[in-house]
């Protein structure tokens, strides 16, 4: 096995956690940069816990206090709108992998290879401790572009397939899975963000259920309008997903096993609102610019709601459902 360079994971949150915690056991040396004093202090005594499987060890360092030195390897799981000021941080030589949900045109074009996880996991403040609440995939590979896979992106590969708590899959061109995970992600997060509820509970209430369906519709089309590439994330391809929304009864039974499997879960954006900070213009802003504005209303209306609500720190009730309709 080649010598790995310095890794660095920006951000101790759930994903980020995940996968330190599979590259720390298999051998590499990990250091976790974060904002949060609470966490920082946990890790520097006892490390990067996933529940029910250990602890594993890790260096932390304060955000504030870090200076990358362009030769390490830096694994970015931060919130979108957290990327500029990390960038401004970062030298431009530096490799970057990150993975995220949303789309930062800045971001994409300091990366030449990517992430993105279908696993779920949480972690809440002060503790660098992850817990998996869904299984999935990490996918990873060039980001939209024909790059050779890099010898220290093999070497991350290698490891956490061996060591990691999810499976790893190396893929040509990532894109294609993250734009999926954008359709599902661009329905769940407003509506759970708007109105606090988990992802289960978004397919148990008839009337989320009921906008949860429209907005996958909208996504989907949005994407096939602009022939970006689908690929699969979950049990169905986009164009499956698709054919059994046109088929309400089909599309109502399904939900079923799948509220039970996301019952507890919770998207990326919960808890954005009243924190006066959102990635709804990485998602669904993506959508209503990939689509130039046109039949996108109900992404338009998203975006209008959660920033309106951001900006008053609203607290999140099931009423906002209202104004999405």
């Amino acid at each position: 096995m080649n010598p790995s360079p310095p890794i660095t994971i920006l951000g101790a949150g759930g994903i980020g956690c995940a996968i330190g915690h599979g590259l720390s056991d298999g051998g590499l040396e990990v250091t976790f940069v974060d904002t949060d004093e609470a966490k920082i202090q946990a890790g520097q005594r006892q490390g990067v816990t996933i529940e029910g499987q250990g602890s594993r060890p890790a260096s932390f360092e304060r955000f504030e206090d870090w200076t990358p030195t362009g030769d390490e390897l830096i694994l970015l799981y931060i919130k979108c709108y957290d990327n500029q000021l990390a960038l401004e941080k970062i030298p431009l030589e530096s490799k970057i992998i990150p993975v995220q949900n949303g789309f930062d045109p800045t971001l994409q074009e300091r990366c030449t290879f990517e992430g993105i996880a279908s696993f779920v996991s949480e972690c809440g403040p002060g503790d660098p401790s992850t817990r998996l609440t869904r299984d999935g995939d990490l996918h990873l590979g060039p980001s939209g572009n024909q790059s050779n896979l890099s010898e220290s992106l093999k070497l991350l590969a290698e490891v956490l397939t061996r060591h990691a708590s999810f499976t790893v899959k190396v893929v040509d061109d990532v894109l294609p899975f993250k734009n999926t995970k954008l359709m599902y992600n661009a329905a769940i997060s407003p509506l759970a963000a708007v109105t606090g509820m988990d992802n289960g509970a978004l397919l148990t209430n008839a009337r989320a259920r009921k906008l949860f369906f429209a907005f996958l519709r909208e996504n989907y089309a949005i994407l096939k309008r602009a022939g970006v590439p689908l690929g699969i994330v979950g049990p169905f391809h986009p164009d499956t997903v698709n054919r059994i929304l046109r088929a309400p009864l089909l599309g109502t039974i399904m939900s079923g096993p799948f509220s039970r499997s996301l019952k507890g879960t919770y998207c990326s954006m919960s808890g954005d609102i009243e924190t006066g900070r959102t990635e709804v213009e990485n998602f669904n802003g993506h959508l209503v610019r990939l689509a130039a504005g046109r039949n996108c209303p109900l992404n338009q209306a998203a975006c209008d709601l959660v920033n309106q609500m951001a900006s008053e720190k609203a607290t999140p009730s099931m009423p906002y459902l209202d104004q999405l309709t």
